[in-house]
Order: C-alpha cells, then structure tokens, then sequence
C-alpha cells in the first residue's frame, strides 16, 4: 500500500498536529502521548477542513473550527453535534524513526 511520510517522529511530538497532503487527499496526523493517528480533514458535517481546529490531547479530539463538532482522532467517530458521521482513519506506521500514513 502507499505511504505518505510524515516525517521524523522527534518533528511531532505529543500533543501536536501535522496536516499531510497526497493529491487531493488531505489527513491530520495527531500524536496522542505517543502514539500517532490520522483522520482525513475533513468535517463529516459541511465537508471543510476539520485538522485546522484545536486538538485536545489529554482526550485525544480534534474540534472543527467551523461549528465545533468534536471527533475522536483514535476512532474517526464524530462525539457533538452538528457532526455525527464519522470521518475516515488511516494507519500509522512508524518506521526507522519516520512517521507514515497508509493512503488505499
């Protein structure tokens, strides 16, 4: 399967956000007290950009900056209202030191 590199694991460290880009896909890559997730950017209820919120590690959510749904980055799962679709997860691989994403 194709991999986005994220990059090196010491440029994410806990509590932080990356967001990746591959063509038209775009992925928030979280790190959750060290262990990493990604969730695509987007928000299940009006479709924009989901990653750019805040991000509350201690529970590992992401919040969308538009109408403040919150979704679980470890799930996918949307938690409040307006949102309760949830978004698409992909796998994590930490490789050698280098944090990557699985893309189908």
């Amino acid at each position: 399967m194709p991999e986005i590199v994220v990059g090196p694991v010491e440029e994410l460290p806990p509590g932080e956000v990356r967001i990746v880009r591959d063509g038209q896909l775009v992925i928030g890559v979280y790190n959750c007290d060290g262990t990493f997730y990604a969730i695509e950017d987007r928000c299940s209820h009006d479709d924009g950009p989901l990653c750019e919120g805040d991000f509350e590690p201690a529970e590992c959510v992401a919040i969308c900056p538009r109408h403040g749904s919150r979704f679980d980055v470890r799930t996918g799962r949307a938690l409040t209202l307006p949102a309760y679709v949830p978004v698409d997860t992909f796998e994590v691989r930490v490789e050698d030191g280098v944090v990557r994403v699985v893309v189908p």
